[in-house]
């Protein structure tokens, strides 16, 4: 069975030519809700034998331990769903030598999804909606209109 996805499309100004300004329309995904992490041990609880306050315990706990291996450096691998990772940016330098971390200005946690994951977004339906929120600037509120 597949899942559907909601979308709106929304104006922005081409990636790929920045300087031009020219505006393409594009996907955005749109939300439905949230699932925290009650929720999350609720639907888990319900799956199997484990009572929903022993899921929590294990979903808390398993937040400290991603979180303890991400700042040693570790790849997190959570099975089937996926891996995370940290990712670094920054400024370059000119030699190996003269590079220091002080370079570097952004920390990015990468989601590489495993094979239930993949299965997932790649069965799946779309369905456009309109725009739940827009930029002030796009709308006409505000504006005296």
């Amino acid at each position: 069975m597949k899942k559907t996805v909601t979308y709106s499309v929304v104006g922005r100004v081409n990636p790929a030519d920045r300087e031009s300004g020219e505006m393409k329309f594009y996907a955005q995904s749109q939300a439905r809700g949230e699932m925290g992490i009650r929720e999350i041990s609720e639907r888990i609880h319900q799956m199997c034998t484990v009572t929903r306050a022993d899921v929590m315990a294990v979903l808390t706990a398993l937040e400290e331990i991603v979180s303890e291996g991400l700042q040693g450096g570790e790849i997190v691998r959570l099975g089937e769903l996926g891996s995370l990772q940290l990712s670094l940016s920054g400024a370059g330098s000119d030699t190996e030598e003269s590079y220091s971390d002080a370079l570097i200005d952004k920390v990015r946690v990468l989601f590489r999804p495993g094979t239930v994951m993949q299965e997932a977004i790649g069965n799946l339906a779309f369905e456009k909606v309109p725009v739940k929120y827009k930029k002030e600037e796009d709308s006409d509120e505000g504006l005296g209109a």
